[in-house]
């Protein structure tokens, strides 16, 4: 009983992620959800009391498995860098099976509210937080005059990580394997191997004003 139970959920879960991701979760009702699962009202309320339950119950549960999954990866390992691409491939092949997930993560981060926000951001801060650790015994292991501030280092890796739903296809000829060696390489590497750090000085500076819109 409690195994349907689950996978009731889980496919009322999926199918709400991809609904919130096609039409963002402020311009989605229970009955969308409920048209698209055949559950009934009655039976959507018997699982969550609320819309915004069933947004948090996404959210917490993509965390949660991505989360375990990571820690189950990483037991015994010691070396930094093999550490840094376990954390870029665990994340990147558990949302390429989950892309409307990402997408709802990405774009609701600030849909929930009290207790439901609280509980998520602080799983998103604790994973961030790995992530940040991660990226400092990597640093540690390296001899730089001018180290990278770990805050830029870490959300510019979630930058490159969370932006794969906009482009990446899970069924074309990219395997999550090579999209993770890549952007390993790339994020450890930048884009030419050889340093550039002189001609970085050259760059013209621009007021940021070119980028707003008319």
């Amino acid at each position: 009983m409690a195994k349907s139970y689950d996978q009731k959920l889980e496919f009322i879960l999926r199918t709400a992620a991809r609904i919130f991701a096609e039409k963002s979760y402020h311009s989605t009702s229970m009955r969308d959800i409920s048209r698209a699962t055949n559950v009934s009202l009655a039976g959507l309320y018997h699982y969550c009391k609320s819309k915004e339950e069933l947004l948090f119950l996404i959210q917490d549960n993509c965390f949660g498995r991505v989360l375990e999954r990571l820690e189950q990866r990483l037991e015994g390992v010691e070396d930094p860098i093999t550490k840094l691409g376990i954390f870029i491939e665990n994340h990147l092949s558990f949302f390429a099976a989950n892309m409307s997930e990402m997408k709802v993560l990405s774009h609701e981060a600030e849909s929930l509210r009290g207790d439901l926000y609280t509980h998520v951001s602080t799983r998103k801060d604790n994973y961030t937080k790995l992530a940040r650790q991660i990226l400092r015994e990597v640093q540690q292991t390296q001899e730089s005059k001018e180290p990278i501030d770990l805050t830029v280092a870490t959300y510019a890796l979630f930058g490159m990580m969370n932006w794969i739903y906009n482009w990446y296809d899970p069924q074309g000829k990219l395997k999550v394997s090579d999209l993770a060696s890549n952007l390993l390489k790339l994020f450890l590497n930048g884009f030419l191997v050889n340093r550039v750090d002189g001609h970085l000085h050259a760059l013209p500076t621009e007021s940021p004003s070119v980028w707003r819109l008319s």
